[in-house]
This record gives C-alpha cells, structure tokens and sequence, in this order.
C-alpha cells in the first residue's frame, strides 16, 4: 500500500477523507476497527457470472467477513460486550448469551442472510481446527450476522460454504483494510448506491490515557431521498445515476455494526456503547425503516484477567466512570458515521443477477462537492 491509509486502502481506492469531507474527532493511525490492538479482520469475496438468475448457478455477488476480537491463540477468552437492536428485521446469533453474561468469545462473522447459518457453523468448525481445546469440554455460541443481497446475489444458491468461512478467518489481519464490495458487503447497497464493508476509528483522551474506538458495518440500508453527508442533503441532489431494477426490487435494507475498544468498560457500558451506533447511521440519513435490520454489537477487549477469573474468587474489573463516557459515544457515533460513508465512497458500479444494475457514489461530484484535491483519481 502506498500513502496515507486515512485516505486509500491497500488497493489504493479513495476513501472518504480523499475529497475532502471533514469528520469530527481524532482518528487511529489507520482509521479502522483494527486499530484496537489485536482485533483482526477477514474476507472472502465471492463474485462470478453475469446475466439471467439461475439458481444455484449464479450470478454470484456475495461473500463473508471474519472479525476477531482477540488474537487468534486467545479466542476462547471471553470480552464483554453488550447488543442493541434498534429494529430487529435481522439476525445476530449470540445475542441471547450476551444479553444474559455481558460477554461472547470465538470470532464474529458477518454474510447474507441466507447463509448466515453457514458462517456459525464454519466458524466452530474453524476453532476445532485452529483452537480445539477451546471447545474440548465447553459448547460454541459465535456471533453471525447478515444483511440481504438477493438483488444482486443468487442468494438461493446458497454459494457460501465453510472453506469461505475457514479462509476469511485464516486471512484476518491488522492494520489497513480493504472496504467496498468485499467480504459480506459484496452485494449490499446503501441510499441506492453500491455499498457493503466500511470502517473508521476514533482516539480518546481520558485523564492521561488513550483509549481506541473502532467500528465496522455491513451497510445495505438507506433511501436515496434521505441521503446525507457531514449534514449535506446529498440524496436531494442526488436523483441520477439510478439503479437499474431488471426485476423489482423490494425494500430490504439493514446494517450491522461492530464496535470495539480497548477502553476498561463493563457489559452495561458495552450496551450503552452499542445504543449510540444508530445515531451514527442516523447522520447519514438512515431511519431504522420497517425492513431494516439495525442490529449493533459492542465489545471491550480490556479486562481479560477479569473475563478469565476462576471459580471461587472475587473477579475485579477496572471500568471508566459513566460520569465519563460521553467522549466514547462521540467515538462510538463518529466512526460508525465515517465507517458508513467510507463503505460508499470506495466502491464501483456493480451488476449482478439479471442484469439488476448499482451505480456507485458518483465521484466528480464528490470532488465537486467537498474541494478534494485535482490530484484525486475519479476512476
């Protein structure tokens, strides 16, 4: 990868900050999810043929990501971590023992809805393999997500298998990532634009210590009409380039947010954390619409000692005052904001099955729009 990750991926696609659009808040040095130390991410993208739907056969427009919370040899240790459903058309597996213990293990995969079932399962047949004794005398809860794809996805044909899965998790890696049409967000749309994979993160000063905020979301939501970026009511200009509907395509949008944080913070803290995610989605005009599955995860790799406390012993646990958190949801709502926008910015036009056609957010008028520098290549 060349020049600033604020700006480019490693494919060298612009992100958001490249034409200049201005965020709130102090990004991490590669403004992503991984940049909370030892959080990884994974993708396997899975794009082939053109033309008519046939089942089972394609097109293909679809694929998995892999998120892991910690690194690989300490998986099994629990983060606390806390869920928010802000309309639960949507599936989160896991939810339930987060909801009851403030904690999950084992990595998050997000996919289509279809083959969200096929992503837990890969995901604990990936453990038995990589970290067997993590399962040896205990049961496996991952957390698997989704979001629809069927309008540019054979998502019928369930093309998505465990060795996708195996390679998402095996590829998973720190530092830039790539954003756009990879991974799980391969065929998602967002405000009528080609969207899917985004992320950003934000640094937090908190009485002489530096805290990391990071989100991911698979971003397949939104009306274009209520399009908005950095308070512009972009969607109103907005009205072309149009998706192109071979075959009618119905209101199915949602998002998943992931976010992490090095920040000591307990599981109620963690759901506080999560319950801000939609305030960021509401800064790019999404409004939680009936189809929608708006569902957020949030978790805290600090604490391990805590999550590993034996039986019989008082466990202790450092956490920041709720007087103090405000700054962390100015973190939480900031990068879920940006994360959506970069997931936007870094994709191209997209066709899939029976000519369905996404056109990407334009970028001349990006460039127009926000002063991006000429240097900025459109392509």
């Amino acid at each position: 990868m060349t020049g600033n990750p604020h700006h480019r991926t490693p494919s060298d696609r612009p992100r958001a900050r490249a034409f200049g659009i201005s965020f709130d808040g102090t990004p991490g040095p590669f403004n992503a999810i991984t940049d909370v130390a030892g959080v990884a991410v994974g993708y396997s993208t899975l794009i082939s043929g053109d033309g008519a739907l046939v089942i089972g056969k394609g097109p293909v427009r679809t694929g998995v990501t892999a998120i892991l919370p910690r690194p690989r040899a300490d998986l099994a240790t629990p983060v606390f971590a806390g869920v928010f459903s802000q309309n639960g058309n949507g599936e989160l597996t896991g939810s339930h023992i987060i909801e009851e213990t403030g904690a999950f293990n084992l990595p998050i995969t997000i996919t289509n809805t279809h083959s969200c079932g096929v992503s837990r399962d890969g995901t604990l047949r990936w453990m038995q393999r990589v970290l067997p004794a993590a399962l040896d005398s205990g049961w496996g809860l991952p957390v698997a997500a989704e979001t629809y794809d069927g309008f540019l996805n054979d998502i019928n044909g369930h093309h998505l298998r465990s060795e996708h899965v195996a390679a998402a998790l095996d590829g998973a890696t720190g530092g830039s990532i790539e954003e756009g049409s990879v991974g799980g967000g391969t065929g998602m749309i967002a405000f009528g634009f080609k969207a899917g994979s985004g992320t950003a993160s934000r640094i937090v000063e908190w009485h002489g210590r530096r805290y990391t905020v990071g989100a991911f979301v698979q971003a397949n939501f939104g009306k274009r009409r209520n399009f908005i970026i950095r308070g512009l009511r972009a969607g109103l200009d907005l009205v072309e380039p149009a998706i192109r509907e071979s075959t009618p395509r119905a209101e199915k949008g949602s998002i998943i947010g992931v976010v992490a944080t090095d920040a000591a913070l307990l599981p109620h803290q963690m759901k506080r954390l999560a319950r801000r995610a939609p305030l960021g989605v509401a800064m790019t005009g999404g409004f939680g619409y009936h189809s929608s599955g708006d569902i957020f995860l949030a978790f805290s790799t600090a604490n391990r000692e805590a999550a590993l406390a034996p039986p019989g012993r008082i466990a202790s646990a450092d956490f920041i005052p709720d007087t103090d958190i405000d700054p962390l949801f100015d973190a939480v709502i900031g990068s879920v904001e940006e994360a959506i926008l970069n997931a936007l910015v870094t994709n191209d036009d997209m066709a899939g099955r029976d000519g369905n056609f996404v056109p990407a957010l334009p970028k001349a008028w990006l460039k127009d729009k926000f002063g991006a520098s000429p240097s900025v290549d459109l392509g």
